[in-house]
């Protein structure tokens, strides 16, 4: 459904995502590999190209591996490697790990309105997050957001999938048509949560990993379409 009249009776569990939907977070991947591709300068291919090349090692290692950082960094130089047909040198190694500094120094930036919304929210709802990737990176970005008080729990999975909504409803007790989950992900957030059984509201992100993309029902009554995170004060 688009963003039309709707209106949720209170007592609803809303389930938020975090990255780039509390707080931006691929932005910051964007840039790196901006810097990546302007640094590796390489002499055939074009940017296209070696992204097409990195998207696929990420794939890869994101079902082995999983994400975050540290996953990212592996990335990087196994790209490399493939693109220069040969080891990465240390010097090459510390050079990547330079461009992504300012993935662990960044300070976290909440979405625009995210703080109010969700201390009005947690009023008439109740509040869970649900986040994937590195646990001690996502605690870090958690502690830093200043949010975490607003949820009743927060859980940090390796992968959201169908499983994992099922488990949500089952660990918090109650029933999936009562619950909607937040985000900006097609692929983690929305379709997973409603083949579970859940509502969802997708507020897209322009900056969305490419590897989170997929499609949606634009006639699927049970996902609500908003543009802003504020949004959702309308409908809940």
């Amino acid at each position: 459904m688009t963003d039309g009249g709707v209106t949720v009776s209170p007592g609803q569990v809303l389930v938020f995502d975090a990255d780039d939907t509390l707080w931006e977070n691929n932005v910051l991947f964007e840039r790196v590999i901006d810097d990546f591709l302007a640094w590796l300068d390489h002499p055939t291919l074009d940017r296209v190209a070696i992204r097409a090349v990195l998207d696929d090692i990420e794939r890869a290692n994101a079902a082995v591996h999983g994400y975050g950082s540290r996953v990212f960094l592996h990335s990087l130089g196994e790209c490399l490697e493939r693109l220069r047909q040969r080891p990465v040198t240390e010097a090459e190694r510390r050079e990547i790990q330079e461009l992504a500094v300012a993935l662990v120094e960044h300070q976290v930036e909440l979405m625009p309105g995210v703080a109010d919304a969700l201390d009005e929210l947690a009023g008439r709802h109740a509040l869970l997050l649900l986040t994937k990737g590195d646990r001690e990176e996502q605690q870090r970005k958690l502690d830093a957001s200043g949010l975490l008080h607003h949820f009743q729990a927060a859980h940090i999975v390796a992968e959201k999938d169908v499983d994992t909504y099922r488990w949500l409803t089952r660990e918090h007790g109650f029933d999936p048509a009562a619950g909607w989950m937040i985000g900006n992900s097609p692929k983690s957030d929305i379709l997973p949560a409603r083949a579970a059984g859940m509502n969802a509201v997708f507020i897209p992100n322009d900056n969305t990993w490419v590897l989170e993309h997929d499609e949606l029902d634009p006639a699927d009554p049970g996902v609500l379409h908003l543009t802003a995170f504020p949004d959702l004060l309308k409908h809940f």
